[in-house]
């Protein structure tokens, strides 16, 4: 899962709200029910497959009426699937004739692309609708029609409550129902509520480019599968964006083309589970050998034969430019093979980021049970060791939750042991969230108080940043390639930019040579490469002295 709340990096603390975007993903532990007690009913297919029991279905548009040429405001919150699936919806709007406003007051039409991975998340979206009701009523008064749809995870989780409070919000729609947005705008504007929210056991979005919201970009998103079949105890995932299904790969590679194309400099890969790609499209593929896991590593389904697999997938995208960098998120640590195809990927190729994220989610064995996390803390550390040592300099980031149901003060010093020994660059911390439909719900208990939740996590979060600091430490004196990505939010005499191992590096915004070969004196702007020697390090960011500009490809052949 995708993280949002309190998440703490190595660069920073993840920002909130509008356009708040990284990836993670979250567990809390669970806590079995007492011996010979009957177990209550868990979740099954219908939860994936939801219709409605009276048979009813939306309701269509009046006769005649189309999509307007209005203006849409979008705002986005969450994880980096949520900018993507902003992306996707905005496209297939621009497409039906809307026109896009960044000024609120402008809009015919809001909508909340949302998340549902905390009652946190949930929250914020609750009080961004009690804004947004005072708008609403001032536009009525004026006789200026203004609709509010919610889009997204929350949208499929909360579909009749949001409908019902309150009458605020027109339409709702989940993650595999944004072709459906015109027509749900179109019964809107009748002055009817629409909401659209079954989910899909094969849409991806393949045919649908998205159009990138920060025009100019250097860096990009680009989706590559859908949902997630792991059914970890604590996830809402697999309940708010359905079953793992992948895009076929001659769809992304036109996406990443397209990016190329456009001067974007760096995209990342993301899917819930995206080493456990798997395009089925080709037939000459739908026989191929299932994979093996990991060393020590299990899973709650069968292994799942045929198809193209993300090793494939890798190859052929870094293929694309070389001056792109590539990077994808959020792996689980079961799908790396003891071949370890990827990790030779990653270590061979200079433009794949030298940067894994290994989500542990907790140092304790018992946890981890609880969780159907499928490894031990042993298996995890070996799987760590073995990436260390296939990617030499390699920087890990991970994902962890304090107070998971059951969890002991022995379990919660496990954690923090974990953090110590492993030593991450960055990390996502939480503390633990129950979500309605998950099999924590519904077979543990959410025993730990609040006040003890949050010392655990304030604990994780002094320990990651201490080792952030000792790991960051040693590349002072080293020199970073980093990408540049605009100037520096604290003084405007200062650039920032991330290295491979997607830290933040702040250096100056001075004149400096061209390791290219031209002669004249250069300044850095957003989307090119530069070198710069670290000075010095927190658990944060890496500041240091600009050297000068480069290219990926040049910098990769004088090393």
């Amino acid at each position: 899962m995708l993280p949002w709340g309190r998440a703490v990096r190595a660069a920073g603390l993840l920002r909130l709200g509008p356009g708040a975007a990284r990836r993670a993903r979250c567990g809390p532990g669970e806590r079995p029910v007492g011996r010979g007690a009957a177990l209550p009913a868990g979740p099954d297919l219908r939860h994936f497959l939801r219709r409605d029991a009276a048979g009813e279905t939306p309701p269509e548009p009046p006769p005649g009426s189309a999509p307007g040429a209005g203006r849409v405001y979008l705002e986005t919150y969450g994880c980096q699937m949520n900018v993507n699936d902003t992306e996707i919806a905005w496209a297939i709007l621009q497409k039906n004739g809307y026109r896009r406003t960044k000024e609120l007051d402008e809009a015919d039409v809001i909508l909340l692309v949302t998340c549902s991975v905390r009652e946190k998340a949930e929250q914020a979206i609750w009080n961004r609708l009690r804004h947004l009701k005072a708008l609403k009523a001032r536009r009525q008064q004026a006789r200026l029609p203004l609709r509010i749809g919610i889009l997204g995870c929350m949208a499929e989780r909360l579909k009749e409550e949001i409908l019902h409070r309150e009458k605020l919000v027109d339409i709702v729609a989940g993650p595999d129902a944004y072709r459906d947005l015109p027509r749900l705008l179109a019964v809107a504007e009748s002055g009817q509520q629409a909401a659209n929210v079954l989910l899909s056991l094969d849409e991806t979005y393949a045919d649908i480019l998205p159009v990138q919201t920060s025009a100019g970009g250097t860096t990009a998103f680009v989706s590559i599968m859908r949902g997630c079949d792991n059914m970890c105890s604590y996830c809402i995932v697999p309940f708010t964006r359905g079953r793992e299904r992948s895009r076929p790969i001659a769809s992304i590679l036109q996406e990443v083309r397209m990016l190329s194309d456009q001067g974007v400099k760096e995209v990342t890969l993301l899917g819930q589970n995206v080493n456990s790609f798997r395009d089925m499209s080709e037939v000459q593929f739908q026989s191929a050998a299932a994979p093996v896991l990991s060393r020590g590593f299990s899973t709650v389904y069968k292994a799942k034969p045929g198809g193209l697999r993300f090793a494939h997938l890798l190859d052929q995208v870094s293929r694309i430019d070389p001056e792109m960098r590539i990077r994808f998120t959020s792996p689980h640590p079961k799908d790396f093979p003891d071949e370890a195809s990827v990790l030779q990927l990653i270590q061979e190729r200079h433009n794949i980021c030298k940067q894994l994220h290994l989500p542990a989610q907790s140092g304790s064995t018992r946890v981890l049970e609880a969780m159907r996390r499928g490894y031990t803390r042993e298996a995890y550390l070996e799987l760590v060791h073995h990436v260390r040592e296939s990617i030499p300099g390699v920087s890990l980031s991970s994902d962890f939750i304090a107070g998971f149901c059951g969890e002991t003060e022995e379990d919660h010093q496990l954690t923090v042991s974990l953090l110590r020994e492993v030593r991450y660059n960055v990390g996502f911390l939480f503390a633990y969230s129950m979500r309605q439909k998950t099999r924590a719900y519904h077979r543990l208990q959410d025993d730990v108080p609040a006040d003890i939740k949050r010392r655990r996590l304030e604990e994780l979060i002094t320990v990651f940043r201490e080792e952030a600091a000792r790991a960051n430490e040693a590349m002072v004196g080293q020199s970073q390639l980093v990408l540049v990505e605009g100037p520096s939010k604290r003084s405007p005499s200062e650039l920032c930019g991330r290295n491979d191992g997607n830290i933040k590096v702040i250096f100056p915004d001075a004149e400096t040579e061209d390791a290219a070969g031209c002669k004249a004196p250069v300044r850095a702007q957003p989307g090119d490469y530069v070198v710069v020697k670290v000075t010095s390090a927190s658990s944060q960011t890496l500041k240091g002295v600009l050297l000068c500009r480069t290219t990926l490809s040049g910098s990769a052949a004088s090393h």
